[in-house]
């Protein structure tokens, strides 16, 4: 299947490992050019060269930080500079802390909403003027489950992913008659450096070894598996494709089943 991605400039966000890695390695594998960008200069420096080496396609990286409003500006004045547009912009960040209520302090909540909510605002709305002006665009936010089925210890995730998923929904409404679609990516339990990070955290409470706890969860994923970051990567490889086109304002679980609501 032709999902007509080549020579399409994506810019995808904290793509030095993990899930943004995936995302920028599935939309170069379809022929986009694509952007990337995390904090640190040499790991995506590094990913780039991995992602072109396997897909022989243009990446370019450069060291942003999505928390700060200047880094955004600086990032997709750069993208501009060098390629006059943006096609596809994908919205990725690092996990907010895990805490309860009573410890976590004003300043991780702060933290929280600066790297979770703020960056996809911001990057959205420097990157919207682009894709109203070439009337067409896609806008994924990978955001988490605990977006659809709030997790206890993810407390700043569980208020802040449904606020992220309510603005797609707005955005979805004003702007399909740009041709510009906006959705979110709700992935469960992915094989990614932050799910192992998690995995050690919570074992380490439990009191139990990290495979004992990686054996109760996946009693609760129907697919009876955690998922692979490619298979996140390829469904935002679909959404960002011409085939995807009358999908808008989405916020599509990936979880191997593992979410137990409807809706």
């Amino acid at each position: 299947m032709d999902l007509c991605l080549k020579s399409k400039i994506a810019l995808v966000t904290a793509a030095s490992q993990g899930l943004g890695k995936a995302a920028a390695t599935s939309l170069a594998q379809e022929g986009a050019i694509v952007v990337i960008c995390s904090r640190k200069k040499k790991a995506i420096e590094q990913t780039a060269k991995e992602i072109h080496k396997l897909t022989d396609a243009d990446v370019i990286p450069i060291a942003a930080d999505v928390s700060k409003l200047q880094d955004i500006k600086r990032l997709v004045a750069a993208v501009k500079k060098q390629f006059g547009t943006i096609h596809i912009l994908v919205n990725n960040a690092g996990g907010p802390p895990t805490g309860e209520i009573l410890s976590m302090s004003e300043t991780e909540w702060k933290k929280g909403v600066e790297l979770t909510l703020l960056s996809m605002v911001r990057l959205t709305r420097e990157v919207l003027p682009f894709m109203i002006k070439q009337r067409w665009g896609r806008i994924i936010t990978i955001t988490s489950i605990s977006g659809k089925q709030p997790i206890n210890d993810l407390i700043i995730s569980s208020t802040l992913r449904p606020g992220i998923h309510g603005l797609t929904k707005v955005l979805s409404n004003k702007f399909a008659k740009n041709n510009i679609t906006v959705n979110t990516i709700c992935p469960g339990n992915i094989l990614t450096n932050r799910q192992k990070e998690l995995m050690e955290a919570r074992s380490a409470k439990q009191k139990i070894s990290v495979r004992k706890y990686l054996a109760q969860i996946v009693k609760d994923i129907p697919a009876g598996r955690l998922g692979k970051p490619e298979e996140i990567g390829d469904v935002i490889a679909f959404l960002a494709s011409e085939r995807a086109s009358y999908i808008n304002g989405a916020n599509l679980l990936v979880d191997g089943g593992m979410a137990k609501g409807i809706f």
